[in-house]
């Protein structure tokens, strides 16, 4: 697998948006702004709560398929490649990491293979577009901790998706959790959220790095980020931690997290959480506490680690 210098464009967005003109614009920005080599795509769809067994990715406000492949199209002739990631949001509010149904199947209770038979049929439909439009990887889940455990319908699911697609598969695991599953022989790919704290880096580092020799897989951090937040440098993964904006604090944990990475060489890259697909105005960055590097001291940062991995 080739270094992946990754960032995520238009987490969370709806039907209509990426046929913005807007949309393409923030997607040029990115590549020229972060010397990106990669954007993974999300597709966004939700279930209505954790026991919910139906997923609806044919949603009148899912991202239509021509808009998808046109914005996969785009991403390629400005000189990107593509990472498709489907992922499922719970529409109540509910971390996705809480899906979850009884490990023995009961009557009249909804049960592990109906949501696993609906997933399949979201996965493998994209899949096939992913096929169709040449994208380079397809992650196979994100952050979907309870049914980590669901060794065997992992193993079934991913079997049906190499019918439809043959390039590289991974599957994003949560922070923490790279060490748990049991089926990354599976995969082509280990990737995870790489949420971990500015003075934690070298010690979760040693712990992924058993995992990737054991292995013997690609590494890379499919998700990885933090607010420009007060505090958030210690807790990247809460989005909702309180505190007054700071750019300083995003870009300490970036800077961080690049310099324990790059003494490790089984880390092959980052997708960077997040940009926005709807840019908010440039003047306004420094006032922005979320996610995002647009027009934030941690761009340069990110550039210059970027230009210096090419």
């Amino acid at each position: 697998m080739e270094t992946i210098n990754g960032m995520t464009f238009g987490f969370m967005s709806q039907r209509g948006n990426w046929q913005d003109p807007m949309s393409r614009e923030s997607l040029r920005k990115m590549k020229e702004e972060l010397a990106v080599s990669h954007v993974i795509l999300p597709i966004t769809v939700t279930q209505a709560h954790p026991q919910a067994t139906k997923i609806d990715w044919q949603s009148d406000s899912v991202l239509s398929d021509a808009e998808v492949k046109g914005m996969i199209a785009y991403a390629q002739e400005i000189g990107l490649k593509v990472i498709l990631k489907p992922m499922v949001n719970v529409a109540d509010g509910t971390w996705r990491a809480h899906i979850n149904f009884f490990d023995h199947d009961v009557p009249c209770e909804p049960t592990w293979s109906q949501w696993f038979d609906a997933y399949r049929d979201y996965l493998n439909h994209y899949a096939r577009l992913a096929e169709e439009t040449g994208c380079v990887m397809l992650v196979v889940g994100c952050e979907l901790v309870n049914s980590d455990r669901r060794d065997a319908q992992w193993r079934e699911t991913i079997s049906q998706i190499r019918q439809h697609y043959h390039g590289l598969l991974t599957y994003n695991c949560d922070k923490y959790q790279e060490d748990q599953l049991i089926w990354w022989d599976a995969v082509d790919v280990i990737s995870s959220s790489g949420y971990y704290p500015i003075d934690k880096w070298e010690q979760e580092l040693d712990r992924i790095e058993k995992v990737v020799k054991h292995h013997q897989k690609p590494f890379f951090f499919c998700e990885a980020g933090c607010p420009s937040r007060e505090g958030s440098q210690y807790l990247p993964n809460d989005w909702g931690l309180p505190g007054e904006v700071s750019m300083m604090a995003q870009s300490q944990w970036f800077q961080r997290m690049f310099t324990a990475c790059d003494k490790r060489n089984w880390v092959q890259g980052f997708g960077i959480w997040d940009w926005k697909a709807q840019l908010y105005p440039r003047e306004a960055a420094l006032k922005d506490d979320d996610y995002g590097v647009y027009g934030k001291p941690a761009a340069k940062i990110i550039r210059e680690f970027y230009k210096s991995t090419k």
